[in-house]
């Protein structure tokens, strides 16, 4: 087995979301691989294997440590990325098909950018009271900064709080400990003119019950741009910032096009090539 470190949605070197793409691990089991997964302790790892769509190039199982996910953003970019860079073709020109537990993805290359297709939403509604309030707690959102609370689940289980400002975003102060399962994310916009249009934030508990912050967040991205572009709080196109406070400089493009279709883009670099994994050899 081989591993590659990707760099997804990064806006500069080492600014995005980590993330590991382990090649050649058709022998290896669920729980060998969320042990590696969790070993490693990015927020989400890939596995790399043969299709059993035809329709599809590829197929990715998405870790993260608290076990196996059905799709996630990050992991679909920094995945295609790894394949491409090994040396693999689509089987149809500018699109490459990712299976993974949602069934398949559809990514596009767009001069050295990829952009995955955002699937539908799996939950779209609001919040209840009960769910708002301990979203609010768990997030450190003030009352007065909060402008709607809404389900965005599309594999990951998304809880929005949109906020009114970028700056409500990064003031808020999370808690440390949260329920195994729980996801939620912040957004709030910046002022026009700045090369940013949105500023997000993304929280998850971990296999331990930490609460904790994600670099950058395709899946949430995603989620949020369904939400914006049905609303009409975005139109055509805008970018997202995600990750100053953790010390990153995440960027992330968000376009739909004119069949409806939302696309979620960033760039991706390869940080370590082929690294041999020998645990489980």
């Amino acid at each position: 087995m081989t591993c590659d470190l990707i760099d997804v949605f990064c806006d500069g070197p080492l600014s995005g979301n980590p993330l590991a793409v382990v090649h050649g691990a058709d022998d290896l089991s669920a729980e060998q691989m969320l042990a590696l997964t969790q070993w490693l302790g990015f927020s989400e790892t890939t596995f790399i294997l043969p299709p059993t769509d035809p329709a599809a190039d590829y197929r990715a199982r998405i870790f993260y440590p608290g076990g196996e996910l059905p799709f996630a953003g990050h992991p679909t970019l920094g995945s295609c990325f790894s394949w491409l860079q090994a040396g693999h073709e689509p089987a149809a020109d500018g699109v490459i098909v990712q299976e993974c537990g949602i069934g398949l993805v559809e990514i596009r290359d767009n001069d050295g950018q990829l952009a995955f297709k955002a699937p539908e939403l799996l939950r779209y509604e609001p919040l209840s009271a009960k769910e708002r309030e301990e979203a609010m707690q768990l997030t450190g959102v003030e009352e007065a900064a909060l402008v709607e609370a809404v389900h965005v689940s599309n594999g990951p289980k998304w809880q929005l709080l949109r906020l009114r400002s970028a700056e409500d975003v990064l003031a808020a102060e999370p808690a440390s400990k949260a329920a195994l399962g729980t996801d939620i994310g912040l957004a709030g916009p910046h002022m026009s003119g700045g090369r940013r249009d949105w500023e997000l934030r993304a929280f998850f508990a971990d296999a331990a019950g930490r609460f904790v912050e994600d670099p950058v967040t395709g899946s949430f991205n995603a989620g949020v741009a369904m939400h914006f572009f049905r609303t009409g709080l975005a139109e055509g196109a805008y970018r997202a910032g995600q990750g100053q406070k953790i010390g990153g400089d995440g960027l992330i493009h968000c376009e739909q096009h004119e069949d409806g279709g939302i696309w979620i883009g960033g760039i991706c670099q390869m940080i370590t090539n082929r690294a041999a994994v020998t645990a489980f050899n």
